[in-house]
């Protein structure tokens, strides 16, 4: 589908016209930093932010889920609750987290697939906006293959400074488009070439972190298992579980019932766990698996960059450095990734 250029002002009626019918969701300031959040005024909308504290995932995947009630007595009485209905359209996905909505979906749809996921992803329309800078010290997309991807998206946006270059991904993204404006235009030849000079400004503006190609982590990490490495930087490790919460690719979560004041009345919710929690590889009868911090940030690590992609032909980690960002311990996973492949 061809592309096309929407001027600035005409981008805030496009915003408007979407506000207007569907709920949608975009990045918003919040004291000096930027989340995703409900748009109910094109005011509040900031496509200029770097990075988001959380990744939009909570919009398909919750924090917390009820996934049914149930009453107890001679015959259960079970009530499924289902996602809502209504579409949703968010705004303003950089590419990184493009790239960790495209593996979330490879995770969720596998068999037998989960339903509450899909019904969410599959009312939901992506609109990717471009990174022509780097966020911040601590990313390395470049490094992980996300910088420019444009996976799920069903329109992408580049900005060229007083228009978007818009380009036209999927058919929903066509129609998406063609129902809020009419002021989309198709791209002439200096629509094209303005974007070009973009991105070769965004070529230079992005810098490879890692000592090696990441082609060659999973050799990396299977040579580095029995590491002492690993040990040292466990130790520096609190197990707070903040890497986890940020990070756009984990999927990990607990169900659990809880049974209300009445005795009769039982909640089944889902929630977000976290592998560097000293409980989460606890089983029953006690034994732990995993009791020792360094052995839970070794599998992390494991996680994103061996484990992951041989399950879904895709690294696990997609640079945005949002898991850097948070530590309290300022572990660095670039840092990490270069040291235990300087060790080889």
């Amino acid at each position: 589908m061809l592309p096309r250029v929407l001027n600035k002002r005409d981008f805030k009626g496009f915003v408007e016209a979407l506000v207007h019918g569907s709920a949608v969701a975009g990045p918003v300031a919040k004291e000096n930093k930027f989340v995703f959040d409900e748009i109910e005024r094109v005011e509040d909308l900031r496509m200029d932010y770097p990075i988001t504290l959380l990744s939009p995932k909570k919009y398909f995947f919750p924090q917390y889920e009820t996934l049914l009630r149930y009453k107890l007595g001679d015959a259960v009485q079970l009530e499924p609750l289902a996602p809502p209905a209504k579409r949703r359209i968010i705004l303003g996905m950089h590419p990184c987290d493009l790239a960790a909505t495209w593996l979330l979906d490879a995770v969720f749809e596998a068999k037998p697939g989960d339903p509450n996921y899909l019904v969410r992803r599959d009312r939901a329309l992506i609109v990717g906006l471009d990174c022509n800078r780097p966020c911040d010290e601590y990313q390395f997309c470049l490094d992980m293959g996300s910088l420019s991807r444009r996976d799920g998206a069903d329109l992408f946006l580049t900005d060229l400074g007083d228009r978007y270059f818009v380009e036209v991904l999927t058919l929903s993204g066509k129609d998406l488009l063609d129902s809020a404006t009419k002021a989309a235009v198709p791209a002439g030849a200096a629509d094209f070439t303005a974007r070009q000079e973009v991105e070769d400004q965004k070529a230079k503006a992005f810098r490879h972190k890692l000592p090696f190609d990441v082609k060659y982590l999973p050799e990396i990490l299977d040579e580095s298992y029995d590491s002492l490495i690993w040990e040292a930087i466990g130790r520096r490790c609190f197990s707070c579980g903040s890497c986890n919460t940020t990070c756009p690719t984990c999927y990990c979560f607990d169900v659990q019932d809880t049974l209300a004041l009445d005795l009769a009345t039982v909640t089944r919710e889902r929630r977000w766990d976290s592998c560097q929690l000293v409980d989460f590889a606890e089983v029953a009868g006690g034994e732990n698996f995993r009791h020792r911090r360094s052995d839970r940030l070794r599998h992390r690590f494991f996680r994103k960059g061996k484990y992951i992609l041989e399950d879904h032909g895709r690294m696990g980690c997609v640079g945005c450095g949002r898991c850097d960002r948070t530590c309290v311990a300022k572990i660095s996973s670039v840092e990490t990734y270069t040291q235990i492949a300087g060790s080889r």
